[in-house]
């Protein structure tokens, strides 16, 4: 039974026959851009990129922990990632906070309406006949519990997001409570509400405040933010005076050029995959993609973390969901196992094609994929394997090929390569890397490919950039001092948060790192007491994670130096003392 769950006679992922992409164009390009020779030996002579300080490879700015972080790094590998329980302490009082809330906005919301009291958070008057667009019920999480710390979220950033000091973010107050937020300047910074400090920089062409900032946020994995005037200006200014910033077109009408071909064929030889597809968001690469790869008939098999790109692509496909439970192989090996026996609902018939959806590191948790066995067990079935690399393709593996090549597993034993150009290349986008039957098949049913602008001709050549950078193909080791200063960077940090008490989510060689706050309140606190000393951070709650499981995301970067992450945990100690979130040590915090 297992054997018919791989989907029609071709064998392909597909199973609906080859596709033939129509109306594909492409135009010649006006000039081809390569790295001139003397900029070249400056950087093989070990001369200093701007804006970014990665040591040379005879260096060794942790020379001191080497072999306390190479052997973390050793027992991460062979050992799954520690799981930490919320104390009944934290939990008494995330529950006590949520009820708190929620309870004082529903008697705030009945004295508004019932008194006539004018509150502001009272839905607008419509026209008349028609239903409001919002009801009181609906936006309450909005109204009640989110606008008071929206402060902390959607920060505005004045400048390039680099990982250095040179981030500027934009200083905001808020005129009526929270409600809404307007950039400060030099009339509205006195306010209560305003907390001016050491950081604070005035932008002069608009005269708004700005905080030199620490960037702990974004995904710069490889410092492509901070170098880029010395590694891709040259290159992308040339590819926007040679084809504009736009095709307005979608891939099968006139948005395709020998730039997208370009990059297909780069990222398909990087992944050791027959061909690829480039879309023009990374999101809706999982959303369009999976809509057209299964339908009714069809059977998903998801771990319970997967990303919202993935649950939403899943959602609209029309197969029937089922989920593992995380990263555990052995669990998707009774899930498979009950699917092939039980077949369709209803019906009992086979399932016509199973498929098993996972992620090589999972943004919210810092964990990388369970790779190898998972892959043991889709061969053993018969299924097939989608991996969706957008946090680990370069940032992970000795060459930066991802999951894969980190866990010692051929790419061709996956069987849809999945990932985006925002993380670790500085660009937008995504990719589906697969057989060449399955992406010409692709072309033409995609949503993404058929409906959506392309992608742009300019972060086309970004993105290539930064893969010959990674790949060597520049004439230098940039792109290995990248990779090594991302890892040594990110193990250093997850050593010493750990060392702190405080509770760390994830896998050493993983650049992302949960921080876990637990209780809703110290949402705000942290972030703000952050703020206040120049660190840009990213705190997420409830609903992007469970009630319970409040966190900071902590993202690292090979931009990074050892004095700026240094610099940045003594103010996360002192933080962390304020907001009392060593809960290694107590379970008080």
């Amino acid at each position: 039974m297992a054997g018919r769950t791989r989907g029609r006679e071709n064998n392909t992922l597909n199973g609906k026959g080859n596709g033939v992409a129509k109306g594909r164009a492409s135009r010649s390009t006006s000039r081809k851009r390569s790295t001139k020779k003397t900029k070249v030996a400056a950087k093989e002579e070990g001369v200093a990129l701007e804006g970014l300080e990665l040591p040379k490879m005879n260096e060794d700015p942790y020379e001191d922990v080497r072999e306390r972080m190479e052997e973390l790094a050793a027992s991460s590998a062979e050992n799954p990632p520690p799981e930490y329980d919320i104390t009944w302490f934290a939990a008494f009082t995330t529950y006590l906070g949520y009820a708190v809330l929620i309870a004082f906005g529903r008697v705030r919301d009945f004295f508004g309406l019932t008194l006539s009291l004018g509150s502001r958070y009272v839905s607008p008057a419509t026209r008349a006949g028609c239903a409001p667009l919002l009801q009181l019920r609906e936006n309450f999480y909005n109204r009640r519990l989110y606008h008071r710390i929206q402060d902390c979220f959607n920060r505005p950033v004045g400048g390039g997001i680099g990982a250095r000091c040179r981030m500027n973010v934009v200083e905001r107050v808020s005129l009526d409570g929270n409600k809404s937020m307007v950039f400060a300047n030099q009339t509205t910074h006195d306010l209560p509400n305003f907390t001016p400090g050491p950081y604070n920089t005035l932008d002069p062409s608009t005269g708004n405040l700005l905080r030199k900032s620490l960037n702990l946020g974004s995904y710069n994995y490889l410092g492509f933010a901070d170098d880029w005037n010395t590694t891709c200006k040259e290159d992308v200014v040339g590819a926007l005076e040679g084809w504009g910033v736009s095709n307005g077109g979608c891939r099968v009408e006139y948005g395709t050029t020998d730039k997208h071909r370009e990059l297909e064929k780069l990222v398909a030889d990087f992944l050791g995959k027959e061909d690829s597809l480039v879309l023009n968001m990374g999101f809706n690469t999982n959303a369009t993609t999976i809509p057209a790869l299964v339908s009714r008939g069809d059977l998903i098999v998801s771990d319970t973390l997967n990303h919202t790109s993935i649950v939403n692509g899943a959602r609209a496909s029309g197969a029937a969901i089922r989920t593992f439970k995380h990263n555990n192989a052995s669990d998707l090996e009774e899930v498979i196992k009950e699917a092939i026996v039980l077949g369709q609902p209803r019906t009992h018939r086979p399932w016509r094609k199973i498929i098993v959806m996972v992620e090589g590191i999972y943004s919210m948790e810092g964990e990388y994929c369970n790779l190898k066995m998972i892959k043991d067990v889709c061969k053993k079935y018969k299924v097939y394997l989608y991996l969706d690399e957008a946090h680990s393709i370069g940032a992970m593996g000795p060459t930066g090929r991802g999951c894969c090549e980190y866990a010692g597993v051929d790419t061709a034993d996956v069987d849809v390569l999945m990932g985006t150009f925002t993380k670790s290349f500085g660009g937008m986008g995504g990719y589906i890397a697969a057989d060449k039957a399955t992406i010409d098949y692709l072309r033409t049913k995609c949503a993404g490919s058929i409906f959506h602008n392309s992608l742009s001709p300019v972060v086309c050549q970004q993105i290539l950039t930064s893969f010959r950078v990674i790949m060597g193909l520049d004439g230098t080791d940039i792109g290995a001092r990248k990779l090594r200063a991302l890892r040594d960077n990110s193990n250093y940090m997850r050593m010493r948060l750990t060392d702190m008490g405080l509770h760390v989510l994830g896998n050493y060689d993983s650049p992302i790192m949960p921080v876990m706050l637990y209780n809703p309140t110290k949402i705000a606190a942290f972030s703000r007491e952050c703020f206040k000393r120049g660190l840009a951070v990213v705190v997420v709650g409830f609903p992007a994670v469970p009630i319970l499981m409040s966190r900071a995301r902590l993202c690292i970067s090979a931009g990074h130096t050892r004095k700026d992450l240094d610099d940045a945990l003594v103010k996360i100690e002192e933080v962390a003392d304020i907001c009392k979130i060593r809960y290694g040590w107590s379970s008080f915090g």
